[in-house]
């Protein structure tokens, strides 16, 4: 536990509350959690990239809080280009040369 940094906890904990937050509370139609889940970690990620490069930011311990969380929803449009695996299984394919006629 003393080799993990308190603020990639905060940060972790963040991302899961805001990418809760988006899924229940922004008007979108129907969409999968885990696009969104995604874009949030994503829009985290450059919010500390925002910090790393020593821009104005607002700071929660050591996680950036204020441009991780204008990113975060900035990034919810493009959720839905996020690729997902098909839950429906595909049929086999029929082999044409082994069938009698």
């Amino acid at each position: 536990m003393t080799f993990i940094p308190p603020g990639l906890i905060v940060a972790v904990l963040l991302v899961l509350i805001v990418s809760q937050l988006c899924y229940a509370f922004l008007p979108y139609r129907r969409r999968a959690y885990i696009p969104i889940l995604v874009m949030t970690a994503i829009g985290f990620g450059l919010g500390q990239l925002w910090d790393f490069l020593g821009l104005p930011s607002a700071r929660l311990g050591q996680a950036d809080l204020l441009p991780a969380l204008v990113f975060a929803l900035l990034l919810q449009p493009l959720a839905r280009f996020v690729p997902r695996p098909n839950r429906e299984p595909k049929e086999p394919e029929s082999d044409q040369s082994n069938v009698r006629t």
